[in-house]
């Protein structure tokens, strides 16, 4: 981690570059768009287009041109307002934890609808498993008692690929395979499966069950919806999400930055490929803020035929 303590013009960015391309190099999933990238970065570099006041400026940057080649939308240069821990990933595990602090959990809203249809909102995040399984459980099985089940993720921005399974497996009956994850670092591959067993009530795999997207969707939040679409147990409705479909870690490369990248990349089982640069494509689209009212009518719909 570089010590900069400001980011004036040139050379003050070079070192964050120069950190940025090597964590490329060594981790990016596509080793071929790395190299790719990292000649464009410090092209760019020695033209001056990094030449800039404010650290914010040159996350949004540096970003726009991570992104340029294949729009991976998990390969970022972030800004944080207040300094950030060098240790790996630390950066983004202290911000989520404040959500998760003051989310419920992650589960904000459990809601019973006319027709025994319940709403379940998971926002805005997928938190890490040891955190969330206590309050997903106790949504998750609160919601069990219900004919239909709606689940919103329209205000989720991803999260642990661990609590989709979690999640998935309250509303599968039997034990399932999700998606595999292919990593780069020991060019391997790990598969994700339902669990065999869940702390409390599943609400099964036969019921009516729909989920809520919309553009804001991404990545964990995307497995969820897609792989239950792609098993045929729910029915997406709403907006296209982000198309976010790998897995990213983060490192610190300068006091207010963090470089996120993409270490793997999701294989569904069923489709044989994932919802990368596409989105989930939703079964029934409308605009997201109509999703519910849809969703609901569609419920209501399904329970009395």
């Amino acid at each position: 981690m570089t010590t900069l303590t400001n980011l004036g013009p040139a050379p003050f960015p070079t070192p964050v570059i120069d950190e940025t391309t090597r964590l490329l190099t060594e981790h990016y999933v596509f080793p071929d768009i790395a190299e790719q990238l990292a000649t464009l970065l410090h092209r760019r570099l020695t033209e001056g287009a990094y030449d800039v006041d404010e650290a914010k400026e040159l996350a949004r940057l540096v970003t726009a041109d991570l992104q340029s080649v294949n729009n991976d939308r998990h390969l970022r240069l972030r800004h944080h307002v207040d300094p950030v821990p060098s240790k790996q990933g630390a950066a983004n595990l202290a911000a989520i934890r404040r959500d998760f602090d003051t989310s419920l959990g992650g589960a904000p809203r459990v809601e019973l609808l006319t027709g025994e249809v319940a709403v379940l909102e998971l926002a805005p995040m997928l938190f890490p498993l040891e955190w969330a399984a206590e309050p997903l459980s106790a949504a998750l099985t609160l919601a069990s008692r219900a004919q239909a089940l709606i689940i919103d993720l329209r205000a989720n921005r991803g999260g642990d690929p661990d609590t989709v399974a979690f999640v998935c497996s309250h509303l599968l009956d039997e034990r399932t395979h999700l998606n595999t994850m292919y990593w780069r670092a020991g060019d391997r591959t790990e598969q994700s499966w339902s669990l065999p067993h869940v702390p409390g009530t599943r609400f099964g795999g036969t019921k009516p069950l729909y989920v809520l997207s919309s553009a804001d969707t991404f990545s964990a939040a995307e497995e969820l919806a897609y792989d239950l679409q792609q098993l045929g147990r729910a029915t997406v409705v709403g907006e296209r999400t982000r198309g976010g479909a790998h897995p990213c870690e983060g490192w610190t490369v300068h006091p207010h930055l963090e470089v996120t990248v993409p270490v793997g990349r999701a294989i569904n089982p069923v489709s044989g490929t994932n919802w990368e640069g596409t989105g989930v494509q939703p079964d029934v689209p409308c605009a997201a803020p109509e999703a519910l009212t849809q969703a609901h009518t569609l419920a209501l719909a399904q329970l009395a035929g």
